[in-house]
């Protein structure tokens, strides 16, 4: 096939109608949706209808974009409520506990390299394969998480997520100080490689929270005439925080995540409407990730690797992300055991070790493909066995709160910023009428209203002798979170919907 503009376009379409596909498919059986995204990537791939895709540079640039967009928009919907009380232990375990990860699996890997025949690896590869691997992945976390209808108790939620948002600059550091150990081989001195870890860090933090300062200051002070240009605007600013963080040798991770996190905490006008739209961009950014990812990589080059990958996989699964976990977690005595196991067990690779597995490969690091290769095996290995099993081991630890699915909601209705009240959707359950089918029966705290039912497919204001059903759907205003709170707990359930 000519490659052509008009091509390019037709076959881009087929693979996100694809990948579409395979995403409905996935919910349905709890396969992690960017498995499969990445699985159409090999399929349509050289070694499968034989799409030719090998350029490392153009996967590298497509994963940075996404990644980009991905941690912006993770930062957007997090509240400042949610990472204030786990943000030391989230830090540690971004620094800390990466590193850790990283010495643990690249001594393991050396091990094997001993005990294995025909499996050779210098000491300084293997701690830059093992450093490859050693951050979670940011683009599964938050899919999986935010996918699975999982309600977490003890702020795992938010405590997962700044790890696996912030913890690509240690592996980052590691990745290009090992590389250029190798490379220049001398083993260099740790002075300059933590000054400059420390400086990229601090430089990505300040410049990603005064960037998104200013970004929230222009959203409130600007009247744009046409309200779908605040989404563009925005995105605007996503990409300039990270590339002129990156222009003065900062983080750019680091700050294209604060800076989300900034400006989705900030009050602007139309900020439902900008998160909808980052929500569909996070996705297609994932999507075209995923898919590219998985186009790069030839199927038949991972065989030779499954076994020695398998080991890795299985090492880092069971013993160096939990052990690493465990340790830079002990001083913090409010995560109780069950929650400190689900931490250790939501360690999910993804694209971030991919992408960074690409930097050995543009360096000329000897035997970068297959680093590359194993790589991605354990990634593959990782979505296959922490992503599909998450749901059932949060419900094994009792670190999940009970949740019935609603659905789509019935009330597709948002608050204004500036208003302080809090709106929710709950189903009434057997619980919920305990003490009569009434709507005076019904415990609510003065705080709250019921200001519609729906019921089948009629919505009606209830009053109170309006006789309320099981099953039927409240929308609930109360005057802020800790009302609706109470809310909940009065009717019997033990979290939001």
């Amino acid at each position: 096939m000519t490659i052509t503009a008009e091509n390019i376009l037709l076959i881009g379409s087929i693979l996100l109608f694809f990948s579409l596909l395979a995403g409905k498919t996935s919910y349905k059986f709890g396969v992690p949706t960017l498995l499969l995204f990445l699985l159409v990537g090999m399929i349509f791939g050289s070694d499968g209808i034989g799409l030719q895709f090998s350029s490392q540079k153009t996967a590298q640039f497509i994963g940075v974009v996404a990644l980009s967009i991905i941690l912006f928009s993770g930062g957007m919907d997090t509240r400042y409520e949610e990472i204030r009380p786990v943000a030391k232990e989230g830090i540690v375990l971004a620094t800390l506990g990466v590193l850790l990860t990283a010495v643990f699996t690249g001594f393991f890997i050396y091990s094997l390299t001993l005990l294995l025949p025909g499996f050779s690896l210098p000491l300084p590869v293997c701690l830059l394969l093992g450093s490859l691997m050693s951050s979670t992945d940011s683009a599964s976390v938050f899919a999986i998480l935010r996918s699975k209808e999982l309600k977490l108790k003890h702020n795992l939620r938010p405590l997962l997520e700044l790890e696996s948002g912030s913890n690509d600059p240690m592996a980052y550091m590691l990745t290009i100080t090992l590389i250029q150990v190798i490379m220049t081989d001398s083993n260099g001195k740790l002075w300059p490689v933590a000054l400059m870890f420390f400086y990229q860090m601090i430089i990505g933090g300040i410049a990603g929270y005064l960037l998104g300062k200013l970004c929230g200051f222009i959203l409130r002070k600007m009247n744009i005439i046409n309200d779908a240009l605040y989404p563009i605007l925005i995105f605007a600013f996503c990409l300039f925080i990270f590339s002129l963080t990156d222009l003065i040798k900062g983080n750019g991770f680091l700050a294209v995540y604060i800076g989300g996190l900034v400006i989705g905490n900030s009050r602007f006008p139309h900020k439902g409407m900008v998160r909808n739209f980052f929500d569909g961009l996070s996705w297609l950014s994932q999507i075209i990730m995923f898919l590219a990812l998985g186009l790069l990589v030839n199927p038949s080059e991972l065989l030779p690797v499954a076994g020695v990958g398998l080991l890795i996989g299985v090492f880092m699964i069971v013993f160096a992300r939990p052990v690493a976990v465990l340790l830079s977690l002990w001083p913090f005595r409010k995560l109780n055991f069950s929650s400190r196991m689900f931490t250790c067990w939501v360690g999910l690779r993804g694209a971030v070790p991919i992408i960074f597995a690409t930097y050995p490969l543009l360096h000329g690091v000897p035997g970068a493909n297959i680093l590359f290769n194993i790589v991605f095996f354990i990634t593959i290995l990782s979505l296959l066995v922490q992503g599909t099993s998450i749901p059932w081991i949060a419900r094994r630890l009792h670190v999940a709160f009970p949740h019935k699915s609603i659905g789509k909601s019935a009330f597709e209705l948002a608050f204004s910023e500036d208003i302080k009240s809090a709106m929710s959707e709950v189903i009434v359950t057997e619980e919920s009428l305990r003490y009569g089918n009434k709507m005076k029966d019904i415990p609510l705290p003065d705080k709250t209203l019921v200001v519609m039912v729906k019921r089948g497919n009629s919505y009606f204001i209830p009053r109170g002798h309006t006789e309320i059903r099981e099953n039927d759907r409240m929308l609930i205003i109360s005057d802020d979170e800790k009302a609706l709170q109470q809310t909940y707990e009065d009717l019997g359930m033990d979290s939001y919907i």
